[in-house]
């Protein structure tokens, strides 16, 4: 019989033969979702991030030189009295009586309630339309989930990269093209000679679409007539327009919309998602929101609203109860007026970009309800453009093809930098041929 000791040693070395099998491995025995191996390269941001990073490690002499005019991350400090209502929901916590832990998934109701009053006071938006999130963009990603993958997705073109990548990560599409354009998404065409809007009459039916006002990357602004034509293809299709507010406080000219809902009867086709991110420096703190008017109904009669209601509650634990804090001061009459003036500032560098754009002899669209100046390069090539400005100028810049084909030929300056690296960086540009070697 063999001893229960030697037993042991036996079971003990059989496990060292599989373990030591296990670590050879090459690869786990789990499939990789299909969809992520369609994404094209990487994310467009993270990619300058990259090149910007082996500029540096090839050229550490000028690594303090460098100016970037390219993410659209805001560089001006959060303003004091919204800064003193991130403070106190701070100091809540550490009271007895003001602590609170988990919060409503969908926001504190106060906040939502000021969301209505302040962002919507000329439409019949109410509170609980409105969610509270840490932003925009988790949102779109929240608005994927719900709709899945058994719709078809418009998106501009050009447009910003989230909604395209969403849109094949949770299988939307079909496999990438010679184009670089996914069959199965439709693609709205947005030329120049039309303000970067689409010809929605040559536009294919989507049961989703993806619209930005004022435009990242384009800083082009719907005209609230365009916005007419945009739900009147919406309700006519019985489609859902997701519009993309995030720019919104930029929009100064009289006039023109600053919310979707401004428009009749969007209430019944269109979710906007929203963010404070530009509003008062929050992209650190993120906050944000998305509202689904109880009037937007699936084919079925179901309510879209309780759909998101589900996704919220049951993907998301509610935005920080201390940056929600901050989200009320943002609203106060006195955080409205901080607000502004971030927006002036912000305004004031576009124009000092518009002024760049100038001095190459170019043509650009975007810069006075937007921060982004979107500039043609005559049918050069962006991402050579791009890197003849970094090396010649250290200056980051944002290569229109980045956004989709529609982009190709175009170079996106970003007013979120610091006014003097504005100034610094119209001086150094202006004085390059930035089209060296093309």
């Amino acid at each position: 019989l063999v001893r229960v000791a030697d037993l042991s040693i036996l079971v003990a070395a059989a496990m060292k033969v599989v373990l030591a099998l296990a670590l050879s491995a090459e690869a786990l025995n789990v499939a990789r979702n299909p969809n992520f191996a369609k994404l094209q390269g990487g994310y467009l941001f993270p990619e300058i991030g990259r090149r910007r990073s082996a500029f540096v490690a090839a050229n550490p002499d000028k690594a303090d030189k460098i100016i970037s005019l390219g993410i659209g991350d805001t560089t001006k400090p959060i303003p004091e009295h919204i800064l003193s209502g991130l403070v106190e929901g701070a100091s809540k916590l550490g009271t007895q009586e003001g602590y609170s832990g988990y919060g409503a998934e969908q926001g504190m109701g106060d906040l939502r309630q000021r969301i209505a009053e302040s962002c919507y006071a000329n439409t019949n938006i109410k509170a609980d339309e409105v969610f509270v999130s840490d932003g925009a963009k988790c949102d779109i990603a929240r608005l994927q989930i719900m709709f899945g993958s058994g719709v078809t997705s418009a998106v501009q073109d050009p447009s910003y990269p989230v909604y395209v990548d969403t849109s094949v990560m949770f299988g939307q599409t079909g496999e990438v093209d010679a184009n670089g354009q996914f069959n199965n998404l439709v693609y709205m065409k947005c030329p120049k000679e039309n303000n970067f809007f689409p010809h929605l009459d040559e536009v294919p039916r989507a049961d989703v679409y993806y619209f930005c006002s004022p435009n990242n990357p384009t800083g082009a602004v719907a005209t609230k007539a365009q916005l007419e034509e945009l739900v009147a293809r919406a309700l006519k299709d019985g489609s859902i327009l997701v519009f993309d507010a995030a720019y919104a406080p930029f929009i100064k000219t009289p006039g023109v919309p600053t919310s979707i809902f401004e428009i009749p009867g969007a209430e019944k086709c269109a979710i906007e998602v929203n963010s404070f991110s530009k509003y008062a420096g929050f992209t650190g703190a993120r906050l944000g929101w998305t509202v689904v008017p109880d009037a937007l109904e699936y084919s079925d009669g179901s309510k879209v609203r309780d759909d998101f209601n589900r996704v919220m509650t049951t993907c998301f634990n509610g935005a920080s109860n201390v940056i929600q804090s901050g989200g009320m001061a943002c609203l106060s009459p006195e955080g409205k007026k901080e607000i502004d003036s971030l927006i002036d500032y912000y305004l004031g560098n576009a124009k000092i970009l518009q002024g760049l754009a100038d001095d190459l002899g170019l043509d650009y669209i975007g810069g006075d309800d937007s921060p982004y100046v979107f500039v043609d390069l005559k049918g050069h090539s962006s991402w050579d453009t791009f890197s003849t400005i970094l090396e010649e100028c250290q200056v980051v810049t944002i290569p229109g093809a980045g956004f989709g084909p529609g982009g190709e030929g175009f170079l996106r300056f970003s007013a979120f930098a610091p006014r003097e690296a504005c100034e610094e960086a119209r001086r150094r540009i202006s004085q390059i041929d930035i089209f060296k070697g093309q």
